[in-house]
């Protein structure tokens, strides 16, 4: 016990992080957020409103560059391990390389070519561009974590800081993306709504219609446009303050041995480690459920099925500022009653609201379905990544001989969550299709209305509820992470 406290007191002193290292680590992650919260509750809707590619089409944009995206995780994941160390660190060249590309095929993304005909092909080749590039920025920023410090509380502190940030991010892109397109999906651009039959009839309403079409069309394009170019600008910044405010740690010293360990051979090892499996396919699950069948047609719902068109925004506003609010709350929950009881608290207290707004769809319940959301959606982005370097410390010390490859928990992990939600993403953009889903219509049919109500709703209770069975499983308690702790400090 003496000599694990002398060792836990050199290792506070050598290991501790200093609070601006912290920030600059955790804005580093903000940007990725901005973009994934922007892409998250508007591309699908952009898509198939404002590009005006049929639902099939937009389906097989967000599935085909989700599962892209979740293919380059564990080929990046690969090449990070065969990097060699560099003056300013392994990780730290692939997320400052490909932040102009990344900028650039975003824009492209959101930007409405003069052609019709081949806009799918536009759209799925810049969106699996841009699930490459954020990959290569993904990858190697989460793996990161272990290279800050080796002490378990300066990385539960410093992953609290990156969560808050990437909650404010997506807070941050929600506002960005929410408040400068808000009106082009509002009724007031609707050209049948406030004018009746009989003025449409004469041939005068029909060109004031034609022409009001075309405006509209023009006001979306430069709203989402500007919003790119806008959301562009932060990601080259906090990139830029990343890259000067955080020092990458060499990992080699992490634990000593002179066997090496291939990819190969490190691939099975993880694959066969039971908390590693048992995490993964838990948050899997919550995340489809969150972040795909509820975020991700939030949008929609409102506007076609609960009559909320002109407070989507700001509802979506709501969630995020309440996820940003509740980590600091989540991180004290954590500490004092374990990780895997913050994640069993944190993730049911959705299940009741989810299905509140399904039934009773009117603005007072909304707001109070966004608060409540907003502490699920915060424990669902900070306790993984929080969970995930006490699974690699369990398995640094069930294989001592195995080191230097990190990078294939973080990867594999996105590779799976990526991976199914590209599939439910997919499908549920598919049942809108099979729905009759009317493309720039101003109102959806009810078959439409009654499968956006069994997305916001069955779904992702289901998800969850099977999440959770499988989080049962996750053997690392309080206990065994403190046990770790002192065994891989006898190691080091």
């Amino acid at each position: 016990l003496a000599k694990h406290k002398c060792a836990e007191s050199h290792t506070d002193l050598s290991q501790k992080l200093s609070l601006c290292s912290k920030l600059c680590f955790a804005i580093g992650g903000a940007p990725k957020e901005v973009a994934a919260s922007a892409t998250g509750f508007f591309l699908q809707i952009y898509l198939l409103d404002v590009a005006q590619i049929n639902a099939f089409q937009a389906s097989m944009v967000l599935f085909i560059g989700k599962v892209w995206g979740a293919v380059t995780d564990p080929v990046v994941g690969f090449f990070i391990t065969k990097s060699k160390w560099t003056r300013i660190g392994r990780l730290m060249p692939w997320m400052v390389g490909c932040t102009p590309f990344l900028v650039i095929s975003y824009f492209y993304l959101w930007y409405v070519p003069p052609f019709s005909g081949s806009r799918f092909i536009w759209y799925l080749g810049f969106y699996c561009l841009y699930q490459t590039l954020i990959t290569c920025f993904h990858v190697p920023y989460s793996a990161l974590t272990m290279f800050l410090s080796t002490d378990q509380k300066e990385r539960d502190s410093a992953t609290a800081y990156r969560m808050t940030m990437e909650v404010l991010g997506t807070l941050v892109g929600a506002a960005i993306q929410g408040q400068i397109v808000a009106s082009a999906h509002t009724l007031k651009h609707c050209p049948t709504s406030n004018m009746s039959a009989g003025y449409l009839g004469n041939s005068s309403g029909a060109e004031i219609v034609k022409s009001m079409v075309h405006s509209k069309e023009y006001l979306s394009y430069a709203v989402y446009t500007i919003a790119a170019g806008v959301i562009g600008g932060v990601f080259v910044i906090c990139t830029v303050v990343m890259f000067l405010g955080v020092k990458e740690r060499d990992g080699e010293d992490l634990i000593f041995t002179e066997k090496q360990v291939s990819f190969q051979q490190a691939f099975v090892l993880v694959m066969r480690h039971g908390p590693y499996l048992s995490l993964t396919a838990a948050f899997l699950f919550i995340t489809v459920a969150i972040q795909v069948n509820l975020l991700s047609n939030f949008v929609l719902f409102c506007t076609y099925a609960a009559d909320l068109r002109d407070h989507f925004q700001n509802i979506v506003l709501t969630i995020l500022v309440s996820a940003v609010i509740s980590i600091p709350l989540w991180q004290w929950f954590l500490q004092r009653f374990g990780k895997k009881t913050a994640a069993f608290c944190g993730i049911t207290w959705i299940l009741p609201f989810t299905l509140m707004l399904v039934f009773i769809p009117n603005v007072i319940v909304a707001y109070v379905v966004a608060v409540s959301s907003g502490l699920t959606v915060a424990a669902s982005l900070l306790l993984p990544w929080s969970m995930l370097p006490d699974v690699v410390d369990d398995f640094r010390l069930a294989n001592p001989y195995c080191k230097g490859h990190e990078a294939i928990f973080y990867s594999f992990y996105v590779f799976f969550t990526k991976f199914a939600s590209g599939i439910s993403l997919g499908v549920s953009t598919l049942c809108l299709e099979f729905a009759g889903y009317d493309t720039g219509a101003c109102k959806q049919p009810p078959p439409v209305v009654y499968t956006l109500k069994l997305l916001i709703g069955a779904a992702p209770v289901a998800f969850i509820v099977t999440g959770l069975m499988i989080l049962l499983l996750y053997p690392i308690t309080e206990d065994v992470r403190l046990r770790n702790k002192v065994c891989l400090e006898e190691l080091r």
